[in-house]
């Protein structure tokens, strides 16, 4: 699954050994008006396909799929650059949480990536809006909402047993200093799983297969 608004091409480069995985790629739907996070979760585990089902999320796709693990059973949990409860969250979507800051973020901005990538100045910056309009899959702006309301507020008190947690020491959306018990990838940013797919493609297998 993933990251909020992001399409499952993030995965392109994922390779795992076809004699024993089969790479099912999810991408978000539209979510109901006031849908609760639970109740989306449960419509998305109606496009699993298989059985012995391990859910691999990132970012906000990571919340989603620890979601998902209440609705069906699981052979194992894998999120990566995300959160395990809401107590890994850093202090600024804590503090948006409290005063409701969320509500008023410009989501308008994100239909207009066409127009900044034509005024984005300077290489960085004109790679970085690359980037996103070739990986952004939902833009409308109900759907924005209701995703990042979702993931400040999400309100899991302690984490879920047995998941997997594969997070970068550069990843300034979740900082690792915030995150207790993972998998310290060094300069891991928080598109690791598209940077740094070779690594990915090495140590999934081994990861999902040890107990």
């Amino acid at each position: 699954m993933p990251g909020m608004a992001a399409s499952s091409t993030i995965f392109e480069h994922w390779q795992l050994p076809e004699d024993r995985f089969v790479l099912h790629k999810l991408n978000w739907i539209i979510p109901e008006k006031d849908e609760a996070l639970t109740t989306y979760a449960g419509r998305m585990c109606t496009l699993i396909e298989h059985e012995k089902i391990v859910l691999v999320g990132v970012s906000f796709g990571g919340v989603l799929v620890q979601e998902m693990a209440r609705h069906i059973d699981v052979q194992k949990l894998i999120i990566v650059s995300s959160v395990k409860s809401k107590k890994e969250l850093p202090r600024r979507m804590k503090l948006s949480r409290k005063l409701k800051l969320f509500k008023i973020l410009p989501f308008r901005l994100v239909q207009d990536m066409d127009v900044l990538a034509r005024y984005a100045f300077g290489k960085s910056i004109k790679n970085r809006v690359a980037l996103y309009q070739k990986y952004l899959y939902v833009n409308h702006p109900s759907y924005l909402r209701w995703a990042v309301e979702e993931m400040v507020c999400w309100d899991q008190e302690y984490p879920q047993k047995g998941i997997t947690h594969i997070h970068g020491d550069a990843d300034r959306v979740f900082p690792a200093k915030y995150i207790k018990d993972y998998i310290h990838i060094a300069g891991g940013i928080h598109i690791m799983a598209v940077t740094k797919y070779k690594w990915f493609n090495e140590n999934l297998p081994k990861l999902i297969e040890n107990d």
